[in-house]
């Protein structure tokens, strides 16, 4: 039998014997006694029960019935969390053990989560979801916020991304990857993007996809609003569809998969990479992934940006530091930009040349 939730409106259902004690006219005082969970019913049949009488109208049993489910022994908890439950008390369990690893491993695995849910267990500071959550590539590719909660959870690294981007086909190639395909024109790149924004005009879709450097704010603030407007997916979609203006947006981007894929895309430059490199506003985890890139750090503005850039990890902007030219040694030893790591360390530099 079916049994409505009443502030949530959730359709819950209920066997013949629990379903007596979540009635709206049963005795307030057996509906209390069924709050406290002492029934002789089935795991899944006792949690949904618990679960509908915490949205009783009265106070009371819903206090009862919240504290029974958050005290669920194992030995009902797991058969419920591993089993078909309802998405909405799988939801409700979700944040109840959102500190409990192993819990929110299995109500991440289980079928029966809903999307939504699992997005909210991709968002919680535990690795071992991250790990389990980045590798369904169903649900990456049906649910936009698990893609949202992975790349801005502090806990998804370079990897993980990666691996996302590989799932969803936007993967780095170097330049002589046989299996790389043709770059799109600029009226192709268009065209794909006014197919990927659906409701966005032609002109938009040229602005987004233009190469060419805009002086002109109203153009800038045009691009903005625009991406402003798109959903995660959309955003990685642009980030390798998309021109210079678009890129240097999405690259800021707090979510770390659009922000990677801005970096892979396969129009990046050299010149654009250097001011991202010089650039405060970007993420250090972006800094460190250029560092970590042997054909970018070849190039000797980009390794004096990442020395000179404050937000660059220490380790990764140390490291360039003996490759660098005298006059920026000494520039970087005066420096009140940089840290005192930093600059300590180029005076040793030049002190160890007798230069100093």
């Amino acid at each position: 039998m079916e049994s409505t939730a009443a502030k949530s409106k959730i359709r819950l259902v209920l066997s013949p014997a629990a379903e007596k004690y979540a009635r709206r006219d049963a005795p307030l005082k057996v509906r209390k006694m069924a709050a406290r969970g002492a029934l002789p019913l089935d795991p899944l049949d006792l949690a949904t029960l618990l679960f509908a009488l915490s949205h009783d109208p009265e106070a009371e049993v819903q206090q009862i019935a919240r504290e029974s489910l958050a005290t669920l022994p194992s030995a009902i908890l797991t058969p419920v969390i591993t089993g078909a439950a309802h998405p909405a008390l799988l939801a409700h369990l979700a944040r109840l053990h959102r500190r409990d690893e192993a819990t929110c491993e299995v109500i991440a695995l289980n079928p029966a989560t809903s999307d939504l849910t699992v997005a909210f267990l991709a968002s919680l500071p535990l690795r071992s979801i991250v790990d389990i959550v980045s590798n369904n590539q169903e649900r990456l590719r049906r649910e936009d916020k698990i893609l949202e909660a992975l790349g801005e959870n502090p806990l998804t690294g370079r990897a993980v991304i990666e691996r996302i981007l590989d799932f969803l086909g936007i993967v780095a190639h170097s330049d002589d990857d046989d299996s790389v395909k043709r770059e799109p024109t600029e009226e192709e790149a268009t065209r794909a993007v006014l197919a990927v924004l659906g409701d966005q005009s032609l002109s938009t879709a040229r602005l987004l996809t233009s190469e060419k450097n805009s002086e002109e704010e109203t153009t800038n603030d045009n691009v903005f609003s625009a991406i402003q407007k798109m959903s995660v997916m959309q955003k990685i979609k642009l980030a390798r569809l998309g021109g210079k203006e678009a890129r240097s947006f999405l690259i800021k981007d707090r979510n770390k998969v659009v922000a990677m894929s801005a970096l892979q895309s396969p129009k990046m430059t050299e010149t654009e990479i250097t001011s991202i490199a010089q650039s405060r506003s970007i993420s250090d985890e972006i800094l460190r992934m250029i560092s970590n890139n042997k054909e970018w750090t070849r190039n000797y503005p980009i390794k004096l940006a990442l020395t000179t850039n404050p937000k660059t990890p220490l380790p990764q902007a140390v490291k360039f530091l003996n490759y660098l030219q005298d006059r920026d040694l000494r520039a970087l030893m005066k420096s009140r930009d940089v840290s005192s790591a930093i600059s300590s360390h180029a005076r040793r530099i030049l002190d160890k040349k007798g230069l100093v």
